[in-house]
């Protein structure tokens, strides 16, 4: 079965297009490489002994879009990871964004509409929620407007799917993700942030290598254990194992509604000076840090209920925020020898 992974290059998309060659899918990858390398094919080729088929494409391009699915109309589910993703840039960028993140999922979508029957898992966010006002966040969580076009993105591109589905043979998983860190034990992929890293785990590592010259902890007098803000951090293996789950939920016709929604997490918040500690253990060295002044737009605390995906989905997370780090800080060990 043909399985198409957009930005299937990068740090999600990568580990689930070696799950899912793990599970026996064929992929097809599509990226721009405007945030991620060609020299990733390698290492999923090193970690599952086959290379995937890639092809460099722009999906801003709605004749592009339309000529792959005449080249590959024997596509059978499409994993949709090809987004701009940094919050900051959002709101310096916003057209760049809008034009990015929906464009090419409109398109997508009015090829799979043709379709008598289309599988489709869309990459969100826990950013649709906001600053929730109860925590664990579950999928009934009210929907906040957004604090950036980034997570605005997320939210109209939930909604662009749903209404696609309701006049389509288009089945579709909704996947909110809590905070991606680590990188597969095999240390042939990771993450590769371009220019300076803009989530924590990624500026952690390249202080702790030296790159960086320290780390900065945007306030410590929130309402919380230590005073820093609380995420939920979920490996990525974990992360990208939930998809091929998802997915084989669709192609197995087990869906229960013709758009579903998960949150992945772990169901577990770690404070940043937590995770600060977890990467000391695993690296055996001080993390240089110094705390600042809060930073406009960061919520107190968000971590996930997971009991949905746990009993729908039969996916737990299994590896620990001590693992991630230690697998990150080996991989930003190996892209710095």
């Amino acid at each position: 079965m043909k399985i198409l992974v957009t930005g299937g290059l990068g740090f999600i998309g990568s580990h689930t297009v070696v799950e899912l060659q793990n599970e026996g899918f064929e992929v097809v990858v599509i990226d721009n490489l405007s945030n991620s390398s060609e020299d990733v094919l390698k290492g999923i080729e090193a970690i599952t002994g086959k290379k995937p088929l890639f092809e460099k494409l722009d999906l801003r391009e709605k004749s592009v879009v339309q000529d792959f699915f005449k080249r590959h109309s024997d596509v059978n589910g499409v994993i949709h990871f090809a987004a701009s993703k940094a919050v900051g840039e959002s709101v310096g960028n916003p057209l760049l964004y809008y034009e990015n993140n929906i464009n090419s999922l409109v398109y997508l979508l009015q090829e799979l509409e043709k379709k008598e029957s289309a599988n489709f898992i869309f990459s969100s966010s826990c950013t649709v929620y906001g600053q929730a006002e109860t925590m664990p966040i579950n999928e009934n969580s009210a929907v906040q407007t957004a604090m950036s076009p980034y997570g605005n993105t997320k939210q109209i591109g939930e909604e662009i799917i749903t209404d696609a589905a309701k006049i389509s043979g288009i089945n579709a998983i909704l996947l909110r993700y809590f905070n991606p860190i680590g990188a597969h034990p095999s240390v042939e992929i990771g993450e590769l942030p371009i220019g300076v890293p803009q989530n924590l785990v990624p500026f952690i590592t390249q202080t702790g290598i030296g790159l960086r010259k320290e780390l900065l902890v945007y306030g410590n007098d929130y309402p919380t254990s230590d005073g820093t803000c609380v995420r939920d951090y979920i490996h990525v293996v974990d992360l990208a194992k939930a998809h091929v789950i998802a997915l084989q939920r669709l192609v197995n016709k087990k869906n229960e509604e013709k758009v579903e929604t998960f949150n992945l997490g772990t169901g577990v918040g770690s404070t940043v000076l937590e995770v600060i500690n977890a990467f000391e253990k695993a690296s055996g060295q001080k993390l240089a840090y110094r705390i600042v002044d809060r930073r406009e737009g960061d919520i107190t605390s968000a971590y996930a209920n997971t009991d949905k995906a746990n009993k729908v989905l039969g996916w737990k997370t299994q590896l620990t925020l001590e693992q991630a780090m230690e697998s990150a800080w080996k991989w930003e060990q190996k892209i710095r020898s």
